[in-house]
């Protein structure tokens, strides 16, 4: 090296100074990569993906060789910077040398290059994996070296090295994914998939409709009376009970009455007939687990029980499918319409309208770990039934009581106008 020209010295220098930003650039986006686009990426049959896989399976092993390769171009470079700076400028060339590599190095081999790498991994991961494999075939004894002592030393302070890697991602995770996507997953498929994720946390109790607003058959009517309500019912199946609801019977399935009239009269009889028995749901189940339950009982309609076995109202599976992708009849949504919105910028709202309904429909926070719908939420704050119409405001929103009969607040006028 002293025969060496300084000139020669200086290519060199350069050539080690391009080893030791690749090194660095390589490492950054090797691991910057995403794993599960790069998984995706090895199914489609992506070359490139493939090498890096294949070298991340062993990550100890990769950093290793890109770690043993960079020190190494890194002290070559230092003492070929130090013989050069000692020949221009004697001994005070080593404190030349020193700060200048040490400036050179930090820019050009180490911030730029992992920059590059963290902004764009994969066209810096990629091509690297070219090179970065034949390389620890080469260096692979001095990288099983280096890697034991390392595990070794790792061991000794109770890490466990060779317990697997596992990219498994929480429900929480999975969604803030879904809510990052942006213009890469139209709006229409982001809330869909939002709404499964959320399947877990909704129970059947959240959804169900109130056994106050439930349409059965009472076997202690006319037959005129149940002949006129099947005849005008926009159902297709209808519970049956005798007297109160909590004397279920069965289930009507409507297509099969319309099968029996055609035989002959009507009669309760004959309804009792094709009666199916009915199907009991807890109401702390939540939606994830119902829909599956739905589809292995080949059911359609639970009725919804509380934990003394009382019905508390009824749930379909239309309604768990609506959670998802939404009101399935627009007949339907006009019906079960209970916002109208004012002049003035309020809102009048059926009291049995729920929480998450009213939620979901004007993007509000209204508190959804209590009571279930607006008359039970101003009752629970209020702590007493109103004879008379108060005011009162809930987490900014100001809620004004319209109208109260048989005990319940069967209108509210609502504003958010109180919040920051």
């Amino acid at each position: 090296m002293e025969d060496a020209s300084l000139e020669l010295l200086a290519g060199i220098l350069v050539l080690l100074i391009c080893l030791s930003a690749f090194f660095s650039g390589s490492e950054t986006g090797m691991m910057s990569l995403n794993r599960y686009r790069l998984r995706h990426m090895v199914k489609q049959g992506h070359s490139g993906a493939k090498r890096a896989n294949h070298l991340l399976q062993r990550p100890d092993r990769l950093i290793g060789v890109i770690l043993i390769g960079n020190n190494l171009v890194n002290i070559s470079a230092a003492s070929i910077a130090t013989v050069m700076a000692v020949r221009v400028w004697g001994d005070a060339g080593i404190a030349i040398a020193t700060f200048g590599l040490t400036l050179i190095v930090l820019i050009f081999a180490e911030v730029t290059p992992k920059t590059l790498a963290a902004l764009h991994p994969e066209r810096i991961a990629f091509p690297a994996a070219v090179l970065l494999r034949p390389l620890l075939t080469l260096l692979y004894p001095a990288v099983w070296l280096v890697n034991g002592i390392t595990n070794g030393l790792l061991r000794l302070l109770g890490v466990k090295v060779d317990a697997g890697q596992h990219d498994h991602l929480s429900t929480e995770e999975l969604r803030t994914i879904v809510n990052e996507a942006g213009a890469l997953l139209p709006q229409r498929n982001q809330s869909m998939l939002l709404s499964i994720l959320e399947l877990e946390e909704v129970t059947v109790q959240d959804i169900m409709i109130p056994r106050n607003e439930v349409i059965g058959i009472d076997l202690d009517s006319d037959d005129e009376v149940i002949l006129r309500q099947i005849s005008n019912c926009d159902h297709t199946r209808l519970p049956v009970f005798k007297g109160d609801i909590n004397q279920v019977v069965g289930i009507l399935h409507l297509r099969k009455m319309v099968t029996v009239m055609r035989e002959g009269e009507f009669s309760k009889a004959a309804m009792l007939q094709v009666l199916r028995e009915p199907y009991f749901v807890p109401e702390s189940t939540p939606l994830q687990t119902q829909l599956l339950n739905f589809q292995k009982e080949g059911r359609r309609i639970g009725l919804v029980v509380d934990e003394y076995g009382d019905i508390q109202g009824i749930c379909t599976l239309e309604d768990i499918l609506e959670e998802i992708v939404g009101e399935l009849s627009d007949e339907r949504r006009i019906e079960n319409q209970d916002i109208h919105p004012q002049d003035d910028g309020t809102y009048f709202i059926d009291g049995s309208a729920t929480i998450r309904d009213i939620n979901k429909a004007m993007n509000w926070a209204l508190p959804i770990d209590g009571p279930k719908t607006l008359n039970g939420l101003i009752t629970e704050t209020l702590e007493f039934i109103p004879e008379t119409n108060v005011c009162i405001t809930i987490d900014g929103y100001r809620i004004e009581t319209i109208q109260i009969q048989d005990n319940l607040i069967k209108m509210a006028r609502v504003s958010d106008s109180g919040r920051d």
